[in-house]
């Protein structure tokens, strides 16, 4: 018989304790890390990577263990994540203990988090909040074809005296067909001439009233960097409204009136969210 804690296995929970109890030594360690030789070479401080895992995602329960070529979704990305080599620790966070298994059975850091979470961000946070590090950068578990350029553009708007004042960044890439600009399952963003986000919607923005202007729509990346205390903030904030009409989580920086640094990328694979976007995933593999 199994005795049952906060929805786990006993035996799972003692396993996520002697994971801490690892991850919590890894970040209190100045040494070099193995996966980052040459820490901070730009002077932004300690770099982590938390990659949210949610077994019973909304639209297609279960992808992240889905396979993909000769590897489930979720081990893609924390693979592709730590072959960046950007990053002093790579760590899985999720409520479930098969994905648990499929990263530390792999060699991975998985942390076991609590099952119910308004948002990647929120999961994350659980984690982060014992960590020791500056920056955190939110790789989103269902992102397989995670690559280091995007990555490291991402983390240099942190650098240098611009970047003493960003708190939070992501991730864009030009949205080009029609069927995805207009598909609700794309989240679109507008943004100033600064690059700071205006908006983030799941239709089509800007709108094309005038149809002679020249428009370029960008897809959000759901791949965000926060400052520690950025991430903290958030989870300790109420949802906001518009955050909870859009079910787009960054909507709630952006009506507290935290600014988020929008950073184009050329291409980041395909993200996980249905079916046939695994369909389309399996022909990059």
């Amino acid at each position: 018989m199994s005795i049952v804690f906060n929805g786990n296995s006993l035996n799972t929970q003692f396993r996520a304790v002697l994971c801490r109890i690892k991850i919590s030594l890894a970040m209190s360690n100045e040494t070099v890390s193995p996966q980052n030789p040459i820490p901070n070479p730009t002077n932004r401080g300690s770099v982590v990577a938390l990659i949210p895992a949610r077994y019973a995602a909304t639209r297609f329960p279960g992808k992240l263990m889905q396979k993909l070529g000769d590897k489930t979704v979720i081990l893609h990305t924390h693979d592709n994540t730590v072959a960046t080599g950007l990053f002093d620790e790579v760590i899985v966070v999720t409520d479930s203990d098969v994905i648990y298994r499929e990263i530390t059975g792999n060699g991975g850091m998985a942390e076991m988090s609590k099952k119910q979470h308004e948002s990647g961000s929120d999961r994350i946070a659980e984690a982060a909040a014992y960590l020791k590090f500056d920056i955190v950068v939110n790789v989103q578990g269902d992102e397989p074809f995670v690559q280091k350029e995007p990555l490291e553009k991402l983390l240099a708007v942190f650098a240098g005296e611009e970047g003493k004042n960003v708190q939070v960044a992501s991730l864009m890439q030009v949205l080009k067909e029609q069927k995805f600009i207009e598909d609700a399952n794309y989240v679109k963003v507008a943004v100033d001439r600064n690059m700071n986000a205006l908006f983030f919607s799941r239709s089509v923005i800007p709108y094309p009233r005038n149809t002679e202007a020249a428009i370029t729509y960008y897809e959000h990346i759901g791949v965000y960097a926060f400052r520690k205390q950025a991430l903290l903030d958030f989870t300790n904030w109420p949802i906001t409204p518009l955050e909870n009409a859009e079910k787009i989580e960054c909507l709630r920086y952006l009506e507290y009136g935290v600014p988020i640094k929008m950073v184009v990328t050329e291409y980041m694979g395909v993200e996980i969210d249905t079916p046939e976007d695994l369909q389309r995933a399996a022909k990059l593999v």
